[in-house]
């Protein structure tokens, strides 16, 4: 007992000297280093994780995603001879063993900030489709989904999956939902009571082929019937994507009038730039998911004219499917903060998740002219030809 008391009161003192007069002093040194490895290794906090946490010692904590980062940011946190222990924790974390994959259970899984339900949803993640789990918290999982973006995810809108059972889903004989919208029914009838809905571009693995419906299974076990009509073969419907302007353009026209839904990338609704990306994925195409991301892949098309839209050089050089950005504030040039992004339709006209997913143009006086987003427009990229460069992957 009195083992314990004397530990006791040497934990408190420890944490009393580490949390003293000068634990501002190397909080502010902590941060200002991780900054600069930040710097150095252009990390993005929405693709990776590196940051420094306390436990319950006054210790600091290294979480991250980034081996190489994480070794420079040690070399240069003993350099500065900071008083105070640091460990390393990589992710995925070791509690999950092997089990750091996961199926996504429901029609559309809403990603949050934070481990909390009231938390900002940032993206969603649609049935069906696979992700890297990093850890665990309150019920819910860190992941990172196909396209690189980091957040939490409900664990009841997961199954988890090691290796060998990632592996069996991916071999099996998959189905992509093609249709905006529908269902699973416990029966292959219409009437029969609904397992689950659908959402356009959700993955399902078919056990029976019918002649109007089939007999579908979901990550977590459950099953179903879903109309032949709705689905394709998931590994023809990837080979068969002719990945041109006419078919972004068709799926882009079929989310017309779509509400717009910030974090949202389903047909439930979407941001600006979760309505690009759907509309690319369900033409075989990954792309970043937030527009201050998709700005910087792909290949510049000119549209300007010292920093300012002009009109007839876009409508010269833009080609239907490529994107447009525009900034804040009425901002110019290549360092303006992107903060919306849109598809070109060609003519002029583009289309956007604004209020609604909805066709506007850039030249003025027609009646699609949009004045606001207009003149802010600041950039063009080109995604059509450069696939598997820069952040632009094929769907695997």
């Amino acid at each position: 007992m009195k083992k314990l008391t004397m530990l006791f009161l040497f934990q408190l003192i420890y944490v009393f000297f580490c949390f003293g007069q000068d634990d501002s002093i190397w909080n502010k040194q902590v941060d200002l280093l991780i900054e600069k490895i930040g710097a150095i290794y252009h990390l993005d906090k929405r693709e990776v994780v590196f940051h420094v946490l306390r436990d319950s010692l006054g210790d600091y904590v290294l979480e991250h995603t980034h081996a190489a980062a994480a070794a420079d940011f040690l070399n240069q946190y003993k350099s500065e001879q900071i008083p105070v222990k640091i460990r390393v924790k990589p992710l995925p974390d070791k509690s999950l063993a092997d089990s750091t994959y996961g199926l996504v259970t429901v029609s559309v899984g809403n990603l949050r900030a934070q481990p909390k339900h009231s938390a900002e949803m940032v993206s969603q993640a649609l049935l069906g489709h696979q992700v890297t789990l990093l850890k665990r918290k309150g019920g819910y999982f860190l992941i990172r989904t196909s396209d690189g973006y980091i957040s939490w995810l409900d664990e009841s809108a997961l199954s988890r999956k090691n290796k060998q059972a990632i592996d069996q889903w991916n071999e099996g004989k998959r189905l992509i939902f093609v249709d905006d919208y529908g269902h699973v029914f416990s029966e292959p009838n219409d009437d029969a009571m609904r397992v689950s809905d659908l959402v356009m571009g959700d993955i399902l693995k078919v056990t029976k082929t019918g002649d109007k419906f089939s007999q579908v299974l979901f990550p977590d076990g459950r099953t179903g019937y879903v109309a032949n009509k709705q689905m394709k073969d998931y590994d023809l419907w990837k080979r068969n994507i002719q990945r041109d302007s006419i078919g972004l353009l068709r799926v882009a026209q079929k989310m017309i009038g779509i509400p717009y839904l910030w974090g949202g990338t389903s047909i439930k609704g979407v941001d600006c730039s979760g309505f690009t990306k759907t509309v690319y994925f369900m033409n075989g195409l990954i792309i970043p998911r937030d527009a201050s991301q998709q700005v910087l892949v792909g290949t510049p098309v000119d549209i300007l004219t010292q920093d300012t839209l002009d009109v007839q050089k876009a409508m010269r050089n833009l080609q239907a499917g490529d994107l447009l950005f525009f900034a804040a504030r009425r901002e110019r040039g290549l360092q303006a903060r992107i903060t919306h992004v849109a598809l070109y339709m060609g003519g002029g006209q583009f289309i956007q998740s604004a209020g609604k997913v909805r066709i506007n143009s850039m030249v003025p006086g027609t009646a699609a002219y949009d004045d606001f987003q207009s003149r802010t427009l600041v950039a063009a990229r080109r995604y059509l030809g450069h696939v598997n460069h820069q952040g632009i992957k094929q769907v695997e």
